[in-house]
């Protein structure tokens, strides 16, 4: 009898998009798999099996290892593989949704959210429901009970910050949270009013004429309210030319956490202001390189 893994491969196809901003495409795919996929966390990370270069559409095994079966194609009938949040899973309706960040026709995946149409197929890989342990794949693991939060997030982990909003606000006495969302445009700061516990400062960038990273470095350094612990300051490794920066939080203090989640740099500098000057504990923060300037996305 096969192994059951923890992540595998689904077979989906789109039923209908929507913007959520003018930025942010909400798209729900269907297929019976649905009603095998799970979630463990509003940060749950999938990848997503787009057309090929020569337009061949995934069409992968279900079975067996899916990355050992990608790699046994010629490149150009290889699926492009990209990494995006599982927004919303429901098994009963068979029905799972990702939301897309627009950013012109430049990257594969874009480019095939925005001219995509109902009924086209591509594949995912999720985790796996007939997995008996947790699949992994995720940061937001704060302690229980947790008394402050911090969350900072540019428009592509915004969809994953929402969600953790979304699970907080599920607990009778949530966390006091302070939110930094940067997004490219004053249209993308949608109403989040509903999440009364939570602090949230949006910054859309062309009100400003501002680079990218530019509005959250500015507005963290001056608004962050951080744990009275910090002022100790710690030593920054910094990692090597072209290495993605992914350090996970293992605190068990419910008197702080914080998830960061944003480009590449970003993410850096955020990680040398927090640590480094402010003296935040490293094992109290996540910091996650959703995606870095220069790489297709």
């Amino acid at each position: 009898m096969a192994e059951v893994q923890s992540y595998r491969l689904f077979n989906v196809q789109l039923l209908h998009k929507s913007h959520v901003s003018p930025s942010l495409l909400s798209l729900v795919f269907g297929g019976p798999d649905v009603a095998n996929m799970k979630c463990d966390s509003p940060d749950q990370r999938i990848k997503m099996l787009f057309p090929s270069e020569d337009g061949s559409i995934p069409s992968l095994p279900e079975h067996g290892q899916w990355y050992s079966l990608l790699q046994e194609l010629p490149k150009e009938k290889r699926p492009i593989v990209r990494t995006y949040t599982l927004r919303h899973v429901d098994r009963e309706r068979q029905q799972v949704t990702v939301e897309f960040v627009s950013h012109g026709t430049e990257g594969p995946a874009s480019a095939w959210a925005i001219s995509s149409q109902s009924g086209d197929k591509i594949q995912i890989v999720a985790p796996n429901a007939d997995y008996p342990a947790d699949s992994g794949g995720y940061e937001w693991t704060p302690p229980a009970g947790l008394r402050q939060g911090l969350i900072i997030a540019d428009e592509t982990a915004i969809p994953a910050a929402r969600g953790i909003l979304e699970l907080l606000s599920k607990q009778q006495n949530p966390p006091e949270i302070q939110a930094f969302f940067e997004v490219p445009e004053q249209g993308d700061c949608v109403d989040l009013s509903e999440f009364c516990f939570a602090k949230i400062h949006w910054l859309p960038r062309k009100a400003v004429n501002a680079r990218h990273g530019e509005c959250l470095l500015k507005a963290v350094s001056e608004c962050a309210k951080l744990p009275t612990a910090a002022g100790i300051t710690e030593t920054v490794n910094e990692e090597a030319e072209g290495e993605l920066l992914w350090d996970k939080a293992t605190t068990a203090s419910n008197a702080f956490y914080g998830w960061v989640a944003a480009e590449s740099s970003v993410v850096k500098m955020l990680r040398r202001y927090l640590i480094g000057e402010c003296g935040v504990s490293h094992d109290a923060i996540n910091f996650m390189a959703y995606w870095s300037k220069g790489r297709e996305r």
